[in-house]
Parts: C-alpha cells; sequence; structure tokens
C-alpha cells in the first residue's frame, strides 16, 4: 500500500452500504482496513480485510489490535429487526444495541489514540431516528447515534476531529429483504426509486475528504424527499 494514502476503517465492509463505502475510497485513493464477519467479494490491493463479529466484544477488541494508524473511522455495520408493540424481543433490541451504538463507542474509545489530525468519523444512522411505526427498537439504537456523534464532536473539535453522521432512507441494499423486517416493509421515497448505496458512499467520502472540515456534529439525511 502507497505510504502516503489516508487510511480509513470501515466497518460492514462485506455488503451494503459499508461496502459501498469501502469502494467509493479506494477509488478515491484511500487504504482501507475493512471488518466484517465474512470476507467482502469487493478486492482491491489497497483493501486489507480483519475478521471482526460487531456483536462480540472480546472478538472486536482482538480485531482492533492488528489496527495501526487511521485518518478515518467509519461505522456502517448495522441490521434491523422490526416488531410492533406488544411482540417485541428483549434480545432482538440488545442484539442491535450492541451492534449499532456499543460498537460504534468500542471502536472509537480504542482507535482515539491511534488517529491522526486532522481525523473523521462517520457512523452510519438511518432517517428511521426520528421515529416509525413497528421500528421503535431499530429507531431508538439509531438515535442513539446522534447523542453520540455531537457529544464526540464538541469533545473532539479542540483537536481538529470531525464527528458526523449520515442517516439515509431506504437503502438498496439486502437489508431491504432481509426476514428480520418482514412486517415493515419499505416505501419508496417521492423521488420514486430507493436510495442507492453509492450515494451514502458519495456522502461518506466528502465528510472524511479536506473540504468538509468545517462540518461536525450533524446529522445528514439522504430520504429521497421522504422526510418532506
Amino acid at each position: 500500500m502507497p505510504e502516503n494514502s489516508p487510511i480509513a476503517l470501515v466497518t460492514g465492509v462485506s455488503s451494503g452500504i459499508g461496502e459501498a463505502i469501502a469502494s467509493r475510497l479506494l477509488d478515491d485513493g484511500w487504504q482501507v482496513i475493512g471488518l466484517s464477519r465474512s470476507r467482502p467479494a469487493l478486492e482491491h490491493p489497497q483493501l486489507r480485510w480483519v475478521a471482526a463479529d460487531m456483536a462480540d466484544n472480546q472478538a472486536l477488541e482482538h480485531a482492533l489490535e492488528q489496527v495501526g494508524e487511521l485518518d478515518a473511522i467509519v461505522h456502517a455495520a448495522g441490521f434491523m429487526r422490526t416488531a410492533p408493540l406488544g411482540e417485541l424481543l428483549a434480545e432482538d433490541g440488545a442484539a442491535m444495541w450492541q451492534v449499532h451504538v456499543a460498537a460504534a463507542t468500542q471502536l472509537v474509545d480504542s482507535l482515539l489514540g491511534r488517529l491522526r489530525v486532522p481525523g473523521r468519523i462517520v457512523l452510519i444512522g438511518s432517517r428511521t431516528m426520528n421515529g416509525a411505526s413497528g421500528r421503535s427498537q431499530y429507531a431508538a439504537t439509531k438515535a442513539a447515534l446522534v447523542g453520540l456523534v455531537r457529544s464526540w464532536a464538541i469533545e473532539l473539535a479542540p483537536q481538529g476531529i470531525t464527528v458526523n453522521l449520515v442517516a439515509p432512507g431506504a437503502t438498496a441494499t439486502p437489508m431491504l429483504s432481509a426476514p428480520g423486517r418482514q412486517g415493515t416493509p419499505p416505501r419508496k421515497p417521492p423521488i420514486g426509486r430507493f436510495i442507492q448505496p453509492e450515494e451514502v458512499g458519495a456522502m461518506t467520502a466528502f465528510l472524511l475528504g479536506p473540504q468538509a472540515g468545517a462540518i461536525t456534529g450533524q446529522s445528514l439525511v439522504i430520504c429521497g424527499g421522504a422526510s418532506l
């Protein structure tokens, strides 16, 4: 890998949004350390894959021990389980909290000392963070990311590190047809199509770049008009 290329750690690189973010960064000349349970289909000389399970704190910590200095951290790993009130499963809520919130916290807390200045942190949230029928547990975990982002942004701004949230609406990834969300099928936004993962990748790449140095503590929604 070229020594002068910036380095980003990206979680969830085996599919969906995480894969799209990694692909965009690689196209832009970044080195990418990709974390996921499954080996990604994406192949590139500047991609190094590290096996990591976001649901297992010890396994994640072991994976992070293999990571050196970084210029950016992107937490894109995630999944959805849905159910209406009266049918909620505590284990589903706990599992989503672990992958979305606890893993994000562990990542940033463990890697902050290895993040070079000016550093960049981006968490992938969801438009559902504002609330959605039948998706309360998922929405709660994504809403929690806003609190993390804003708190870390305040804390890290004096150090030259920015922290932002990218919150997509329904995105054309395998999550749309996942069995865990059969009760709440996705709806196309007013633009007449689902968000494309490459669009999320492009926004994330911008936030990691030099022209986004004054953007921090923000939640940037990509919803195709669904929030209007």
